[in-house]
């Protein structure tokens, strides 16, 4: 199905191109329309948020397709690697509007549109912008989770078109962007423990941006320009149920079940397999945080419980060095006792708090194992 979505895709790009080719200012009809859609919630990772286009519909002109920024290629070289570091190309493609239309079907994923009520010189202008955007190398941009992603771009576009800073976020500005992002992982347990985890200091800002399709469909909703409502009241194009998958492990009570294992087990493997896996998830944060551009991950707090240094507590343990196996199991309480106060007004205290309690465990465990016996002299 994905492989004949991209020919179906690679064919309308190539066709719209060369149309434009032909006719780089194409004059839009007195009927055409342009319009924001924006798309469901879907249970892929790449789906969890939803997902924002433009169309442009000219009946007389034979018009009707989608700009998507949301594009990139699987296929370029290092992929992962230059995710993870925050360098990847996305860039803006353009699809017939049926097939996209079909994709969200398939997927079951709901489609509204909201029409811009706005000039026919404005729609001009925009219709001409995405046509520059799309033949040039400023089709191309560095994807950012919260600054440049498919809706940032789109915002972006509409308001260079109408020659100001036209749509701003409207609501939810109060709230950090890791509280907006939590309901979006409903389902979905290991992903939002593993984003509360991974995410620094930045996602605890308050979301002034407008970085989610729903908050532009819900800012467009109450924009005004010129006097008049920006865009006309949302119609819904595809109508579909998000399921909430259910898995036996995906969930909080295994993770609760592995916690509760590691507490109850009083084991000194145990323990020291859970304090590896910590230390290096802990290394892996550091290590991302200075290697990754994106600044979600930069300035991660979360390593005063991931920490890097248990490495060296569980090298002296294995040395059977007692003296620095309690001070670095000290240090690391210390270095709990600060994390969970500076958590406590955090939307993922509560996610985290079972492994603050099993590390505590662990830890003055490990303490009074290695603390040295006081001799009693009669």
């Amino acid at each position: 199905m994905k492989n004949v979505l991209f020919k179906k895709t690679l064919f309308g790009l190539l066709f719209l191109m060369s149309f434009i080719g032909y006719s780089q200012n194409l004059p839009l009809s007195k009927d055409a329309k342009i319009s924001v859609l924006t798309c469901g919630l879907g249970n892929e990772t790449y789906s969890y948020f939803g997902h924002t286009a433009i169309r442009v519909a000219d009946p007389v002109n034979n018009i009707d397709y989608v700009y998507n920024y949301g594009a990139f290629d699987f296929r370029t070289p290092n992929f992962v690697a230059k995710f993870a570091k925050g360098d990847l190309q996305y860039f803006v493609i353009v699809h017939p509007f049926i097939d996209f239309m079909n994709e969200y079907n398939y997927e079951k994923r709901s489609v509204f549109e909201q029409e811009l009520l706005i000039s026919q010189d404005f729609k001009q202008k925009l219709f001409d912008n995405l046509n520059a955007t799309l033949l040039s190398e400023d089709r191309y941009y560095t994807y950012k989770f919260i600054d440049k992603n498919c809706t940032s771009m789109v915002v972006d576009i509409i308001n260079k078109t109408l020659n100001g800073k036209i749509i701003t976020k409207k609501g939810d500005t109060d709230k950090t962007y890791r509280s907006i992002l939590f309901p979006y992982f409903d389902g979905h347990f290991y992903d939002k423990l593993g984003t509360s985890i991974i995410f620094g200091t930045k996602v605890d800002q308050l979301g002034t941006k407008i970085f989610l399709p729903f908050e532009l469909k819900n800012s467009l909703e109450k924009t005004i320009f010129d006097g008049h409502p920006l865009a006309r009241k949302s119609q819904t194009l595809l109508s579909f149920e998000k399921e909430t998958p259910s898995s036996w492990w995906n969930n909080v009570y295994t993770y609760l079940v592995v916690l509760a294992f590691i507490i109850l087990a009083k084991n000194k493997v145990v323990d020291k397999i859970y304090l590896l896996i910590l230390s290096l998830m802990g290394l892996f944060f550091v290590t991302v945080g200075f290697y990754s551009f994106h600044h979600e991950l930069a300035m991660n707090y979360n390593v005063l419980l991931f920490s890097p240094l248990l490495l060296i507590l569980l090298v002296f343990s294995l040395l059977k060095n007692k003296r620095w196996t309690y001070r670095f199991a000290v240090l690391h309480v210390l270095f709990l006792l600060a994390y969970t106060l500076f958590l406590i007004n955090k939307a993922h205290f509560f996610i985290v708090l079972p492994m603050i309690i099993t590390s505590g465990f662990v830890l003055i465990r490990v303490a009074i194992r290695n603390k040295k016996r006081i001799p009693i002299i009669i």
